[in-house]
């Protein structure tokens, strides 16, 4: 029976079944001492070699994505911020507006669950097959400065303009050469209506000139991002999110922390 079971193991891995050559031994045991039927043994073979590629692509699209915490949906409490309701979630949990190339904008100050919610979508849409890349602005510019140069940065912007979901972080932190700007235009002017965006930034698209020092290029970027577009605002006098729940050094040692101001 072992010759038989090494006999059908190398036709599985000739056809390229290579998980289901690994689990086939037990597979035939469990079909056995339940009798399943012709049809039922053949659904759970390939269901279950289904089943490993769908997770071995999944693993490789967080991997790709490179998203800097696994913050989820599920651990994204609404009750926190008034920025987006429960009926709001829902649909962008749908994800019709990656299929359709949609921009998020999500504005608000630090710490207010903007890379959270932008993170938990990310995270969705990788865990239905979507290819997702976050990266933040500053890591952006420095990627399209040395993509002709160093392997690395070819590689992930190649992963980057391959992918359906581009989530980029803190959009215009702070200001940019006229170099840089042109560089972030014409990565917008290559991935418009390819890609479905979403935006994280402290400061609104009314802002966003100041930051790039060309308010034509601005204009044009605008332009493309907002043609179909969904801001999503929180609130200035939200509390950050991080510092409720920030874990002091100096209390669970026992000992009085100094105030953060003043």
């Amino acid at each position: 029976m072992t010759d038989t079971y090494n006999e059908l193991q190398q036709k599985c891995r000739t056809l390229r079944l290579a998980e289901t050559a690994k689990e086939l031994p037990n597979m035939l045991r469990e079909a056995e001492s339940k009798g399943w039927t012709y049809y039922e043994f053949i659904d759970q073979l390939l269901g279950y070699e289904l089943a490993c590629r769908e997770e071995k692509n999944r693993n490789k699209l967080m991997k790709w994505a490179e998203f800097p915490q696994p913050l989820t949906l599920e651990q994204f409490n609404l009750e926190e911020q008034s920025a987006i309701g429960e009926k709001q979630l829902n649909v962008l949990k749908e994800l019709s507006w990656i299929e359709e190339n949609f921009t998020l904008i999500m504005m608000g100050p630090p710490g207010v669950g903007k890379t959270h919610l932008s993170s938990g979508l990310g995270i969705h849409a990788v865990n239905h097959g979507y290819q997702v890349s976050f990266v933040s602005m500053d890591h952006l510019i420095y990627i399209l400065k040395t993509k002709e140069y160093i392997s690395k940065s070819r590689t992930r912007y190649k992963r980057i303009t391959g992918s359906e979901l581009i989530i980029i972080d803190d959009i215009m932190y702070m200001a940019y050469e006229a170099q840089d700007a042109q560089l972030f235009f014409q990565f917008i002017y290559d991935m418009y209506d390819k890609t479905a965006f979403i935006l994280t930034s402290n400061k609104g698209p009314n802002e966003w000139g100041k930051f790039l020092g060309d308010t034509t290029l601005t204009t044009a970027i605008l332009d493309r991002l907002l043609h179909r577009s969904e801001i999503i605002i929180f609130d200035e006098d939200q509390d950050s999110i991080r510092m409720k729940y920030r874990r002091a050094l100096f209390e669970e040692a026992g000992v009085e922390s100094p105030p953060l101001l003043g």
